[in-house]
């Protein structure tokens, strides 16, 4: 998704409104309830937040220059990775096996065996269309951010084709650019 993403596509800010913050605070809230301790701290309430629209119908949240969230057409709002190093609260997670993290890395999308597989395991259930942090066997840190496109009791049950579409990972252009400078 950002593999070619930089600060040439950005192409307009704008700050909104309190009431717009709220509302977004409010869609995080219900998005992730376990990140509710930690919303003073990720959203305050009285630091600048920028929204910043990009080329391919992205739309990023940034607060203090830092971004946090970012926003495909309509979809969830889904933490940045350096957000999800801060704080690894964000909802469901799984994690691979060793074979798939290179291809994670190039943006490869996370198949249903990298998933089941012996290294793999589901580390608690989730729906469909949801956020997804995928973790890497062996490793400390969060690898990327995935929105699920089955259940977590089908990729188990069918192990076979896309089971979390790969949207944020490590080394990616928004992984880069972590802050937006004027």
């Amino acid at each position: 998704m950002f593999k070619k993403f930089s600060k040439e596509s950005l192409t307009s800010r704008s700050q909104p409104k309190r009431s717009a913050i709220r509302m977004m605070r409010k869609k995080i809230q219900e998005t992730y309830p376990t990140i509710e301790p930690y919303l003073d701290e990720i959203l305050p309430a009285k630091a600048p937040v920028v929204l910043v629209k990009c080329a391919g119908h992205i739309q990023l949240v940034v607060v203090n220059n830092e971004i946090i969230f970012f926003q495909i057409r309509d979809s969830p709002l889904y933490p940045t990775l350096r957000l999800c190093h801060k704080y690894p609260v964000f909802g469901p997670k799984v994690q691979v096996d060793k074979g798939a993290i290179r291809k994670i890395l190039g943006g490869a999308h996370i198949m249903c065996p990298g998933i089941t597989s012996a290294g793999g395991k589901i580390f608690e259930p989730f729906d469909k269309e949801v956020p997804v942090i995928v973790l890497a066997e062996g490793k400390e840190r969060i690898l990327c951010i995935g929105h699920s496109k089955k259940t977590s009791a089908e990729i188990e049950k069918v192990n076979q084709d896309i089971g979390i579409n790969n949207l944020h990972q490590l080394g990616d252009g928004l992984w880069t650019m972590a802050t937006l400078e004027n």
